[in-house]
């Protein structure tokens, strides 16, 4: 019997129609925080977003992946009863419990297992990587891998302080999107190989945290607090992490980055996004950029820059991709698929 490989399918992505410069965004806080001067040209300067999506009031993160799942299907003439396990990876869930697949299958009308995996804006490759696993050990033939993303839901509009506005200055950069894979068994490899690492030790130096979680009945009620980051935590972390993790996979496949039509890397800042370039080898002409005009895409960032660079026409059937993930956690992978 012959060996069963994965392939990516096909790729689709939702990015709500009404947006916010951060111009706009600046503007709004004024107007909330009168009184308080707040520095313009941080929130660009330090993350190079100019635009960020809003997703409509009444949407919650499963509508916008359904959104990507819908026009996924559609491309590809298939019907919700076609698939045989949906996963979603999005950081934001439309609940605590149950998982939010179960909310995108009965909106699709999909009556299959479905499960959810989380791990910060790595998610969508974890998923991947456990698609692949249970594709080529035949328990399932086609998996639909979702996202979600509703950051923009956690921009806190009143601010102390100015202290507060710069501890907190990395959640008026995420924006708000759908995407979705799918992916199946195929005769010869589409996913070629991936690989993980994680320095845990560093989880603090990004975090959205939930205050109060205590069993102490004289405290508040837990809430969640928008998304802080330690940037020279954060970049002690990548480094302890080690870059080798990219590099190998692509060693033991016979690769260098310039055999890649398109990388796609995880984008929480454009400087940062340009000195992980530097450090990997990556050429900024390979990478598909996204943050500019479309923000901190969270989870979604990866699948709506390969759905974008397939539109383009800068990838095609037959092409090598590279999707390259960076998280808190500290989180790092990647996958190396042929298109």
């Amino acid at each position: 019997m012959s060996a069963v490989h994965t392939r990516l399918a096909g790729v689709a992505a939702h990015l709500p129609e009404t947006t916010m410069t951060t111009a706009e965004l600046e503007d709004r806080l004024a107007e909330r925080n009168p009184g308080l001067e707040l520095p313009r040209g941080v929130i660009h300067g330090g993350s190079g977003v100019r635009r960020r999506h809003i997703a409509p009031p009444h949407e919650k993160p499963s509508d916008l992946a359904v959104h990507a799942a819908r026009r996924l299907l559609s491309d590809s003439g298939m019907q919700a009863r076609d698939l045989d396990l949906i996963v979603y990876a999005g950081v934001t869930p439309d609940l605590i419990e149950p998982a939010t697949a179960h909310v995108v299958a009965a909106k699709l009308g999909a009556a299959c297992p479905v499960f959810d995996v989380r791990n910060a804006c790595n998610s969508v490759l974890n998923a991947i990587q456990v698609a692949d696993a249970l594709i080529t050990s035949g328990q399932h033939r086609r998996v639909l891998v979702c996202c979600g993303e509703v950051g923009t839901a956690f921009m806190p509009w009143t601010l102390s302080g100015a202290d507060e506005f710069f501890a907190i200055a990395a959640a008026y950069t995420v924006s708000d999107a759908g995407a979705a894979l799918l992916l199946e068994p195929a005769p010869t490899q589409g996913v070629l190989g991936h690989r993980f690492t994680a320095h845990s030790a560093g989880w603090d130096a990004a975090t959205v945290q939930i205050s109060d979680m205590t069993t102490d009945p004289a405290a508040a009620w837990p809430v969640i607090r928008p998304l802080t980051v330690d940037a020279v935590k954060l970049a002690r972390s990548i480094e302890q992490a080690g870059f080798a993790v990219f590099r190998e996979p692509l060693a033991e496949l016979g690769l260098t980055w310039d055999d890649f039509a398109a990388v796609c890397v995880h984008q929480a800042s454009l400087p940062a996004l340009w000195k992980f370039c530097e450090h990997t080898g990556i050429p900024p002409g390979k990478v598909v950029v996204t943050i500019a005009q479309h923000g901190n895409l969270i989870t979604a960032t990866l699948p709506v820059q390969l759905a974008q660079a397939v539109a383009a026409g800068r990838v095609r059937r037959g092409d090598l991709i590279a999707l390259v993930g960076l998280a808190s956690g500290f989180s790092a992978g990647i996958v190396v698929v042929r298109w």
